[in-house]
């Protein structure tokens, strides 16, 4: 049946077989009879078949997207524990369900319960992702609900890095007080080239030569070679000819970090020694475009937050003040 309703809309009211049926409104009468053409004709012919609704939930779907996709990242193991531990937290509804506004309610009681906004920020891209990786695999076949939801606009932390004082300090503290033989050599890597920890860690023989060490198990996929004094190279290998490969020693890091005093800001320890290599670079002069390609950034945006260190970051601002022009 078709009819036209009172707001002028056409309505298709149709049952083509028994219990599957019919109800859509359309602009036009040639639309409604067009729609209803293409159903009848498809059961008449026995090709249709009705989609079972997808009724998956978000922790299956976090899997989903591991086993076809995530597992090809370097950090895939970990994002698919973060999603799964995000889907929980936001109450693992159906997927299909999921909407903005149920998401931002899920997101505005984990703020007050304490969990940071950079946090919430990096789940939500992560879940995102996600959506869309399925969808582009045809594995999904609703839409993102979550495409209109934006990340908090949050307060900018100052990059934290350890002064030449401290340097000197946590070196020589590591030295007298620490039992693990690898974790001397790695900091030296992290702060004589701007890696990250994994990057050091992952190090091996083959890796360090021709004064340079090349990064190969990078977050990028890239493989970056970062040049290093003759002497860091014959200590590197020496180290490694006589203890083997690097081992992950990152407690014992913070133990140290801890039990020499240096105070940070919470969530910094990880990258502070990425942190210091980048701020003493551009301190002592280096070229913002080749701390770029040295730590591996993606884009320049990620390098600039260190450009204010530079010695005549702004410098006009102190010639050209109108307290300057004064005299």
């Amino acid at each position: 049946m078709i009819k036209q309703l009172p707001d002028g809309r056409w309505l298709v009211d149709i049952e083509p077989v028994k219990g599957i049926r019919y109800r859509k409104r359309f602009s036009t009468k040639a639309e409604a009879r067009r729609f209803e053409a293409v159903r009848r004709s498809q059961h008449a012919q026995g090709d249709w078949k009705e989609k079972p609704k997808d009724k998956r939930r978000l922790v299956e779907l976090m899997q989903r997207w591991y086993d076809l996709h995530g597992h090809t990242l370097s950090d895939g193991d970990r994002r698919l524990a973060i999603l799964k531990i995000h889907a929980i937290e936001i109450g693992n509804p159906v997927a299909r369900k999921l909407n903005a506004q149920q998401y931002l309610l899920a997101r505005g009681k984990l703020l007050k319960a304490g969990k940071s906004g950079k946090t919430l920020n990096n789940r939500l891209g992560y879940i995102k992702a996600v959506f869309n990786t399925l969808i582009q695999l045809h594995d999904v076949q609703f839409p993102n609900p979550l495409v209109g939801v934006k990340p908090l606009k949050l307060q900018e932390r100052p990059v934290s890095y350890l002064t030449k004082e401290q340097v000197k300090g946590f070196l020589e503290h590591i030295k007298a007080t620490s039992d693990n033989p690898h974790l001397f050599p790695i900091v030296k890597i992290c702060l004589s080239t701007g890696a990250r920890w994994s990057e050091a860690v992952n190090l091996e023989r083959g890796h360090i030569r021709n004064g340079t060490v090349q990064f190969v198990n990078t977050k990028s996929k890239r493989v970056r070679t970062v040049p290093i004094s003759k002497v860091l190279e014959q200590e590197l290998n020496t180290h490694l000819d006589h203890h083997g490969r690097f081992i992950n020693c990152m407690l014992s890091f913070r133990k140290a970090l801890s039990s020499s005093g240096i105070k940070l800001p919470k969530g910094q320890a990880t990258h502070v020694l990425r942190h210091t290599f980048a701020s003493h670079f551009v301190m002592n002069g280096g070229n913002i475009l080749v701390l770029q390609k040295i730590l591996g950034h993606s884009t320049l945006n990620m390098t600039m937050r260190y450009a204010h260190l530079a010695p005549d970051h702004l410098r006009e601002a102190t010639e050209l003040n109108p307290l300057s022009t004064l005299s």
